[in-house]
């Protein structure tokens, strides 16, 4: 009997909608997090920016890793519909590769209107194998060896696994 194929990733389209939607929760918690902490009068410019910046580093961890080890999506994914796998074997992701894949997104992310931005001024076309700059992968495939695939897509695979029950 033949294995069938792991589920294909993706489109860039709701990959960025659950990137936005996790960094839009993640500021939202924090914000109201910061507000109900640094409501005294005494509170500095130096303190509420190290406070905001410890908050927010542990929120998106916990919801880029923890999270997502714990069903397979952080909070964007979630309603996105999206799912992380782990290829070859379309597995749960490790902890390791999760944590990975968490610190290439805090620097991948934020360097994005950088490399727009000189891409344009040199005039020089996007490279067809990655938009960002980052090193050349598989198709929906990232940097960690995880890729995101559709809710749907990831349950018809795992029924074609198991086989026919009956």
């Amino acid at each position: 009997m033949r294995q069938p194929r792991i589920p294909k990733g993706t489109g860039e389209t709701r990959r960025y909608l659950a990137v936005g939607l996790d960094c839009y929760l993640c500021l939202l918690v924090v914000g109201l997090l910061l507000h109900s902490c640094l409501g005294s009068p005494g509170a500095g410019a130096g303190r509420t920016a190290a406070v905001l910046v410890g908050q927010l580093t542990v929120l998106s961890f916990a919801n880029q890793v923890l999270l997502t080890m714990a069903v397979r999506a952080s909070a964007g994914k979630l309603i996105m519909g999206v799912r992380v796998i782990r290829l070859p074997d379309a597995g749960r992701p490790e902890f390791r590769r999760l944590v990975v894949r968490w610190l290439y997104g805090l620097l991948w992310l934020p360097l994005q209107p950088w490399h727009h931005l000189r891409r344009a001024a040199t005039a020089e076309p996007p490279p067809p194998e990655r938009l960002g700059g980052g090193p050349p992968a598989a198709p929906c495939t990232d940097l960690a060896g995880v890729r995101q695939v559709h809710r749907s897509d990831l349950r018809y695979y795992r029924e074609a696994v198991e086989g026919p029950t009956g």
